[in-house]
């Protein structure tokens, strides 16, 4: 193999210049030529393609987001458009592929490998936590992080104001990235899409915690959580603005409603986010180097490890029920 390409695809994630970084210095030590590959699979069929070189990927390993850039490509899904990326493949002379992204992106990688018979390996890279397999996945930790200072600020005028703040995160339909911020932040009620809420118990929570003297309560709630969100629909309201409404209704105290939305994404990447990005990224091109594909790599146990794509998109990822029975006892 002499020459591989690299790309970033879907929602961005901090973390994913420290593991381009990584790759691209990985391959060039061991005489390889990278093509990034800007926005993402789109770039890959509109040929937007630069070769990458060490001064490259200089100055990068402390910024957020991505310098190849991201996109989401809904016609990648069909096939003549993937052999058209093959076909632009093909005449650059890229004979291997290091995808970063998430659920979606590794399907892509999948697809590219079964149709293709290119090499490819699939890099875990999104805020959420939620491919099956690994324990992380790259840009979790610092989004995790960046959420915690949120709450940390929150609580400080919730306090001054004796007030309820219902907080919405992202995290798709999963749950992971709420839950363990709301762990590490201490939040009185944590709602994800996993495990069924009632509106009654956490306003019974709220009550009792100011009957014995609390000033605030932080209910944090995940962006993919279900319910009746009818006047949700018809209204626009975020589904923190619905809960914070029914609190309001239940309790007769004052809520104040915050959305974290894309400032989640955002960010110089963690000490941890830095190291498991470098880690995969190195890794990826090793696996190339033995002309390996269709593996996505995961972390477990502090160790780094590739699995078979099929078998990462066949499982799934489920919720610790047990942390979050220990965040409800830890709120009381």
């Amino acid at each position: 193999m002499r020459r591989i390409g690299i790309l970033t695809s879907g929602g961005d994630a901090p973390g994913m210049n420290p593991c381009i970084r990584s790759a691209v210095r990985t391959a060039i030590y061991n005489n390889l030529e990278v093509i990034g590959i800007k926005r993402g699979y789109c770039g890959l069929v509109e040929k937007e393609f630069v070769k990458m070189d060490r001064s490259s990927v200089a100055d990068i390993i402390h910024r957020g987001g991505t310098v190849l850039l991201t996109a989401r490509c809904e016609h990648f899904k069909k096939k003549e458009v993937r052999l058209k990326a093959y076909e632009n493949m093909k005449e650059q002379g890229i004979e291997g592929l290091i995808v970063i992204g998430g659920n979606g992106s590794i399907r892509g990688a999948e697809k590219i490998y079964q149709e293709l018979n290119i090499p490819v390996i699939g890099i875990p890279g999104t805020i959420d936590n939620d491919l099956p397999l690994t324990d992380l996945t790259i840009g979790f930790d610092t989004a995790m992080n960046t959420i915690l200072d949120a709450i940390n600020k929150i609580r400080d005028t919730a306090t001054s104001h004796e007030r309820t703040f219902v907080i919405e995160t992202m995290g798709r339909n999963a749950g992971f990235l709420t839950l363990m911020s709301g762990l590490a932040g201490g939040a009185e009620s944590i709602l994800i899409p996993e495990i069924d809420y009632s509106i009654k118990e956490i306003c019974e929570k709220v009550e009792q915690g100011y009957q014995r003297g609390k000033l605030h309560s932080i209910i944090l709630v995940a962006e993919g959580i279900g319910g009746d969100f009818k006047t949700n629909r018809e209204t626009c309201e975020s589904k923190a603005t619905y809960i914070g409404n029914e609190i309001r209704k239940c309790t007769g105290m004052e809520t104040r409603i915050i959305i974290l939305g894309h400032l989640q994404r955002g960010g110089r990447p963690s000490a941890m986010d830095r190291i498991l990005a470098s880690r995969m990224g190195a890794r990826a091109v090793e696996l190339l180097l033995d002309n390996i594909g269709n593996k996505m790599i995961a972390y477990n146990n502090n160790t780094i490890e590739e699995l078979d794509i099929e078998e990462v998109l066949k499982a799934e990822k489920k919720i610790d029920k047990n942390i979050f029975n220990l965040a409800h006892i830890l709120s009381l």
